[in-house]
């Protein structure tokens, strides 16, 4: 089986972000790595759809949870009849594309594939979910190879000796920088801002870059303003859980304060992604608002009196006038000038 996670550190190996295997889907518990290696099993389509509800996986993790997941609703039905299996899978993509509404678009990508694959199978007198799994397996290798297409674009962007400041767990695109910088024997500092409330840039991307042989700091969220003014930070970078065509991304909650703050003290902004051409504007993108105690403790432990308030918007949407390019697969692009992306044609990737 072919794979593009050689050399990759350990939570961007395929078994270790999640695996079908004989009525299993194991998914690497990234709310607790990398204090602790766990992993969550979940033996039902619900257990999937609440896994990337609860962020046991996220960034791009809950791609492939999804394509996982189907294969597991396959393998749940494949002794009934066809309209029966067909019927059970349709209503689990259902469930599984809605688990998360600010990327329910890219997540039903995957569940409809699944769905062709297995139909596909079914008509060649094939196993539906190990064509499942293969699709799944596709998939992954399509966006890691994509990934370090975009890797290859933003690595150009900074310089040797450079510092780069991170928002969040970008997933794929951490690892390929990573990788492509490796190859080139480019000497880079990361900055990882922590991203409150689940750390995931504490936990994750700093366990990824210094995995793969960075220096590697990590700040809280409120020291952005000072490390952008006495760090030397050479550019800001993150991921996008989605890229409107008018150059509006969303991404995790902060970064927007991030890019406005990167804006002022003149460090260039670069996301990175595959823009969404299903998505016209800002307008289009949802904002996902998740359980307000996610924000009032932490591991079980609260962090304020019992009547304290809080408000957890998962999302936050930073405009174009803040972003200094788009760093795609096909190259940068002006945040403003998306359409010349897709009039170029668009490969698949989930």
């Amino acid at each position: 089986m072919e794979r593009k996670d050689q050399g990759l550190a350990y939570l961007l190996q395929y078994e270790h972000v999640a695996w079908f295997d004989q009525g299993v889907v194991r998914i690497l518990d990234r709310r607790v790595y990398p204090s602790s290696i766990e992993y969550v099993e979940c033996t039902t389509v619900e257990d999937v759809v609440q896994a990337i509800h609860d962020m046991v996986t996220q960034s791009a993790g809950p791609y492939t949870a999804a394509g996982m997941g189907m294969a597991l609703a396959a393998w749940l039905v494949r002794d009934q009849s066809k309209d029966r299996q067909i019927a059970y899978l349709q209503k689990a993509g259902q469930a599984i594309s809605q688990a998360r509404p600010t990327t329910a678009n890219r997540y039903s990508v995957i569940t409809n594939g699944c769905i062709q694959a297995a139909m596909q199978a079914m008509e060649q007198n094939k196993e539906p979910y190990q064509a499942i799994i293969q699709r799944t397996v596709d998939s992954l290798n399509r966006r890691y190879s994509t990934m370090e297409k975009v890797a290859e674009y933003l690595v150009d962007l900074i310089p040797d000796h450079g510092k780069v400041l991170t928002q969040c767990f970008g997933e794929t695109i951490v690892g390929m920088m990573c990788r492509v910088a490796k190859k080139r024997k480019k000497h880079i500092e990361f900055y990882n801002a922590e991203t409150r409330p689940y750390l995931q840039g504490a936990r994750l991307t700093s366990s990824v870059c210094y995995e793969m042989g960075f220096p590697t700091t990590v700040i809280t969220d409120n020291m952005v303003g000072y490390v952008l003014e006495h760090e030397g930070i050479s550019l800001f970078t993150s991921a996008a859980d989605t890229i409107a065509r008018d150059g509006h991304i969303a991404n995790k909650i902060g970064t927007k304060q991030m890019a406005i703050l990167a804006k002022y003290y003149h460090v260039p902004y670069f996301v990175t992604g595959i823009p969404d051409a299903d998505k016209t504007s800002g307008k289009d993108i949802v904002i996902e608002q998740r359980d307000p105690q996610q924000v009032l403790c932490y591991r079980g432990i609260a962090n304020t009196l019992p009547g304290v308030k809080a408000i957890y918007p998962a999302f936050d949407i930073t405009p174009p006038y803040l972003i200094d390019g788009i760093v795609t697969d096909q190259g940068v692009y002006s945040a403003y000038d998306l359409d010349s992306y897709f009039a170029k044609g668009q490969n698949a990737f989930y």
